[in-house]
C-alpha cells in the first residue's frame, strides 16, 4: 500500500474502533488493513492503536495523528475531484454535518436529490446536536443554527428559525395560557438539549429579557421534547422548524409570539478550499432553493 491507502485505513480503523470493521468498509482484507496500520506505525516511529481482544483505541500519539490524516484524506479527495471531474461534474464523496432535526427534515431532503441527479456523488452525513470541527474533521459543508463566531471560513446565509414556545390545547385548558413571559415560572416546563438548551429562555427583541423556568421534565433530545409538548406535560420551548409539523396539526399551540427573540440565522460554512469541488457548488445551491420556500421559518 502507499502512504495515502496506510491513512485511509489507519482512519477507517479508528473510526469503526476495529480492524474487520475497517476491512469491511475498505473492502480489503483484515490483513491488508493490519499491514497498512503496521507499516505506518513503523514509518512514524510510535503505536497509534492500543490493541486487545475486545477493542481497540488510540495512543496519545494516534490521538494527536487522526485529525491531520483526516485533513490529508480530505485535500486528496478535493483535488481528485477537480481532476478526475473538471469543474462541473459532482462526482466522489460529499460530507456535510447538520443539528439532527434540521438535518433529517431538511438536508436528507436534498441529499437525497442530488444523488439522484448524480450518479458518480456519494454522502456521508454526520447529524450530531452540536458544533464540530470543520477543517479538521474534513468536513466540506456544517449547516449551524445561530450566531457564528469570526473565522475564516465562508459563510453562506440560508435563512432563519424562530424561538417558539409551545405548548398543548390539552395543557392550556387545564393550567391557562401564559400571557408575558414571567408568567412561565408558574407552569410546567420542558427543558431539552439541541440547539435550545437548558432552563434559560431568551425573550424581548434583542433576547435580553431572560427568564429561569423550573423544569418539570428534562430530557436529552429534540424528539423527546416534542412529544412531550403534544402529550400535554407542559410546556417547551423549541425552534419553528422542530414545531412547524405539531403547530399545522394543532396538536401544539404557540404562546407568547410577542415576546420572541428575534429570529436566529441558519448558515452554511465551508472551507474557502472547497469552493472549486463541483459537490459543494451544487450542495449549496440546492440549500439554497430549499430555503426560498421557507419550509424552516
Amino acid at each position: 500500500m502507499d502512504r495515502f491507502e496506510t491513512l485511509a485505513a489507519f482512519v477507517a480503523v479508528a473510526d469503526r474502533r476495529g480492524f474487520a470493521a475497517a476491512a469491511r468498509a475498505l473492502d480489503i482484507s483484515p490483513p491488508a488493513v493490519t499491514r497498512a496500520v503496521a507499516a505506518l506505525e513503523r514509518h512514524l516511529g510510535v503505536t497509534l492503536f492500543h490493541r486487545s481482544t475486545r477493542a481497540v483505541s488510540l495512543t496519545d500519539e494516534g490521538t494527536a495523528f487522526i485529525e491531520r490524516a483526516r485533513r490529508i484524506l480530505a485535500d486528496l479527495r478535493e483535488a481528485e475531484q477537480i481532476v478526475m471531474g473538471g469543474r462541473s461534474v459532482p462526482r466522489g464523496q460529499l460530507y456535510v454535518t447538520a443539528p439532527v432535526m434540521f438535518g433529517r427534515l431538511h438536508v436528507l431532503p436534498v441529499i437525497d436529490t442530488l444523488l439522484a441527479s448524480h450518479a458518480r456523488l456519494s454522502a456521508r452525513m454526520m447529524l450530531l446536536d452540536r458544533n464540530v470541527r470543520i477543517v479538521e474533521e474534513g468536513i466540506d459543508v456544517a449547516v449551524r443554527i445561530g450566531a457564528l463566531s469570526d473565522s475564516t471560513l465562508r459563510v453562506v446565509n440560508i435563512g432563519s428559525v424562530r424561538q417558539t414556545i409551545v405548548a398543548s390545547p390539552a395543557y392550556l385548558a387545564e393550567h391557562g395560557t401564559p400571557l408575558d413571559p414571567a408568567d412561565l415560572v408558574h407552569h410546567r416546563c420542558i427543558v431539552g438539549s439541541g440547539v435550545r438548551v437548558g432552563g434559560t429562555w431568551p425573550f424581548g427583541a434583542k433576547g435580553t429579557r431572560i427568564v429561569e423556568v423550573a423544569p418539570r421534565l428534562t430530557v436529552n433530545t429534540i424528539e423527546a421534547t416534542l412529544d412531550a409538548a403534544v402529550a400535554g406535560l407542559g410546556v417547551a420551548n423549541m425552534l419553528s422548524y422542530q414545531a412547524s409539523a405539531s403547530l399545522a396539526s394543532g396538536s401544539l399551540v404557540q404562546v407568547l409570539e410577542d415576546h420572541a427573540p428575534a429570529p436566529m440565522p441558519v448558515s452554511l460554512l465551508y472551507d474557502p478550499g472547497r469552493a472549486a469541488m463541483p459537490a459543494v457548488r451544487v450542495f449549496i445551491e440546492a440549500m439554497r432553493e430549499r430555503a426560498k420556500e421557507d419550509r424552516w421559518n
